[in-house]
Formats: structure tokens, C-alpha cells, sequence
């Protein structure tokens, strides 16, 4: 089986459990299909570099899946037809990452000095 990364931007007006759900459709094509995901990322909310659909943030959703090149023309092929995502990506990886993806231990990095901050003042 091939291990993929696809990454996925909602819009910006969905709720989290909006998101959510669509990360759980993802997830049941992708197991429809004869594939796995092995880890679910969801970023959050954050600004665009441009704005894409009138849309100047996005909610952000990394899934991990081992599987067959069929499940990823699938799930592509969903993906274009929902209204709610406006960019993807899925691309082709040697070996899944482990632990916490780059994007979530940024987060964690940010979010760590906003309170060493907070306590500074």
C-alpha cells in the first residue's frame, strides 16, 4: 500500500463540527475504498496569503492514509465536487510523520510563548 498526505481547506464560515464532518466523509471514503487513515489533523482557522473564493481564511485538515492510488482518485474526485472545500492537495510520502505534524507543534510553540508572555505582564 502507498502512504499519502492530503490536506484540505475548508471554507471560513463552517462551524468546527462542519469541519469535522467533513473530515469524517473523508475518512469513509477512504476506507470505502480499501484504504486507511492513520491520523487526523485538523490545524484550525487560519488567514490565507491571498483570498481564494472571497474567502480570506480557511479551516485546515491533514489526514495520514495508506492505501491503494484508487483511493486517492476517489477521494479527489469527492473532494472537487463539495462546495465547502476550496483548495486540496494529496501528495505521494515515503513514510507517515510521527507524533504531531509540523503545523500542530507550531501551534503548541505559539501558544506557549503567548502565556509566558501573559505572565511576564
Amino acid at each position: 500500500m502507498a502512504l499519502y498526505e492530503h490536506v484540505f481547506l475548508a471554507r471560513q464560515d463552517l462551524s468546527q463540527s462542519q469541519v469535522d464532518q467533513l473530515a469524517a466523509n473523508a475518512t469513509e471514503i477512504i476506507e470505502q475504498n480499501d484504504g486507511k487513515v492513520t491520523k487526523t489533523e485538523t490545524w484550525g482557522l487560519k488567514s490565507l496569503a491571498y483570498k481564494i473564493d472571497r474567502n480570506r481564511k480557511a479551516h485546515f485538515v491533514m489526514l495520514n492514509i495508506d492505501g491503494p492510488g484508487a483511493v486517492v482518485e476517489e477521494l479527489e474526485r469527492q473532494t472537487r465536487i463539495n462546495e465547502d472545500v476550496i483548495r486540496y492537495m494529496t501528495i505521494r510520502v515515503d513514510e507517515h510523520e510521527e507524533g504531531p505534524s509540523v503545523m500542530m507543534r507550531k501551534n503548541e510553540r505559539d501558544s506557549k510563548k503567548r502565556r509566558e508572555r501573559e505572565e511576564r505582564d
